[in-house]
């Protein structure tokens, strides 16, 4: 039993569990790392092809650049949903909705439409690869943000949601697995911090701006913003984001003799750039398409994407639901505040998320490395949970604390202060779950992405719209008195996930051998 990682008996290393150790504390007798490529005195996984085109083996530059560029397109697209949220009782003053139908059609709807469509987003990518939907999605957000800016009708702006939410599903499911693509296993946590990071601010700086947006200018504005925004996006997704799917074997080098001695050459030269930017390439993959989009269904069986789904899928609708209610707590009396306002109180929770981002991507990779490293340099998946030995308690007291200080109408800096404490339990969360999925099932990491997104999606349109009735009905300490029960029996799986992570593995593993 490696820390409490119980072995399986019928599979000594499942998918996932990787050497990735290479110091005194790796015990050579059992495993051979001499002619393993290392990054430093890391062994790298996966290990790359000498194929100049293998992303692995494009330059650093370029490959956090590619982050960052998706990174921030994501968060823009992230930012879409709540953003709105500062403005959601004018829209039901203007066309005379309720609150409710209001949340549920332009912040449900989107949700929902983005989690069905990415069933199709990821079984295209894999045939054709991520480079043209990241593409089309950006000129879509772009058109729908421009339609939203001249909708005149509440009907216009819930039909122009559903196209958004389309155009959405790319930048919301492809990109976590992209990181699979560009980066070795000991990487991926500070790349993804990246990812969770610009998450936050756009959920968070999208609500602070939208608010002095709609009340100095108009609702519609931000819709024409927005769209503004996209424009630069585009310009950077079609010059800078290329195709990062890789299909040809790693070991695809040939030998060759010289002089007695041998040598290995890749078979293919590098691609030119111009070669590169072609938005086509025909297909990546000899899948059927129609098959990849039914084949998330079936992975919700598989024990680690269960667990992600349900850890990241509600703590995401968590941060969705405190930030509609939040509107409905703080409108009313005793605080009363307007939608600039409202917008504001999002600051610290993103000065929260700046913070709690970076650390939480820094301690995903170094706990696992060190973690590697007791364990004679064999990394486990597993090893990845421990962040929710964070994430728990925070959730909790963020959860308690803001339901108690609204019920009581304490200062408004207190329910922003437990706002805020749940918010930083939101990316180490994340982190423990995304990896997770990632180091257990890299090759359907894009399928495992769709079956989360789709629940998360499922979750906050069930939460959007009776979020604000519940609310009214029981009050905030009954609502989030129920949150916080519901959290903690979710945040318990994460024993079971731990200690039997590996035999889960090598069942799935030889269920497909």
């Amino acid at each position: 039993m490696g820390l409490w990682v119980l072995e399986d008996a019928k599979k000594a290393a499942p998918p996932g569990t990787a050497t990735i150790g290479a110091s005194e504390a790796v015990d050579e007798s059992t495993v051979d790392t001499k002619a393993l490529k290392r990054d430093g005195n890391i062994i790298l996984q996966p290990q790359p092809s000498d194929n100049p085109n293998d992303p692995l083996n494009w330059s650093p530059m370029w490959k956090n650049s590619i982050m960052v560029i998706l990174a921030f397109s994501s968060g823009v697209t992230t930012a879409l949903g709540p953003m709105i949220t500062p403005g959601l009782r004018v829209v039901a003053m203007r066309y005379d909705v309720s609150l409710d139908l209001v949340s549920s059609l332009l912040i449900g709807f989107l949700a929902f439409w983005i989690g069905f469509t990415t069933f199709f987003t990821a079984s295209g990518a894999n045939v054709w690869g991520k480079r043209p939907f990241f593409v089309i999605s950006t000129a879509a957000l772009l058109a729908t943000n421009i339609w939203g800016y001249f909708a005149t009708s509440f009907t216009s702006l819930a039909v122009m949601r559903v196209f958004q939410g389309i155009a959405s599903a790319p930048l919301e499911t492809l990109v976590t697995s992209t990181v699979s693509d560009l980066f070795f296993v000991h990487q991926r946590g500070k790349r993804l911090s990246i990812w969770g990071c610009m998450l936050g601010s756009g959920v968070l700086l999208g609500q602070t701006i939208s608010g002095f947006i709609i009340e100095n200018i108009s609702f519609e504005a931000t819709f024409g913003i927005s769209a503004l925004i996209f424009i630069p996006i585009l310009f950077l997704m079609y010059f800078c984001v290329l195709e990062t799917t890789y299909t040809a074997p790693r070991e695809h080098t040939v030998a060759v003799e010289e002089k007695c001695s041998f040598w290995s050459v890749p078979l293919d030269e590098k691609e030119t750039y111009r070669q590169q930017l072609a938005l086509f390439r025909g297909r990546v993959s000899p899948e059927s398409f129609w098959k990849g989009c039914f084949k998330p269904l079936p992975l919700i069986a598989y024990p680690a994407v269960l667990f992600s789904t349900i850890v990241y899928g509600s703590y995401f609708t968590w941060l969705l639901t405190i930030s509609v209610l939040s509107v409905s707590a703080f409108s009313a009396p005793p605080y009363s505040l307007g939608p600039a306002q409202i917008g504001l109180t999002n600051l610290p929770l993103l000065a929260v998320a700046l913070i709690g981002s970076p650390l939480s991507g820094w301690m995903a990779d170094a706990v696992a490395k060190f973690m590697a490293r007791k364990n004679k340099g064999i990394f486990e998946p597993e090893f990845r949970l421990t962040l929710m030995l964070i994430a728990t308690p925070l959730a909790t007291a963020g959860f308690l604390g803001f339901g108690m200080s609204v019920q009581n109408g304490a200062h408004i800096a207190w329910p922003i202060f437990f706002m805020s404490i749940h918010s930083l339990s939101v990316p180490f969360a994340s982190q423990a779950s995304l990896t997770y999925v990632i180091d257990c099932h890299p090759k359907d990491a894009n399928q495992a992405f769709v079956t989360i997104n789709f629940t998360k999606a499922v979750f906050t349109f069930v939460a959007t719209t009776y979020a604000n009735g519940w609310f009214l009905s029981v009050g905030p300490r009954g609502v989030f008195d129920a949150i916080t029960l519901i959290n903690l029996g979710v945040c318990v799986l994460t024993i079971p996930a731990y200690v039997y992570g590996k035999r889960f593995r090598g069942m799935v593993s030889l269920s497909h051998s």
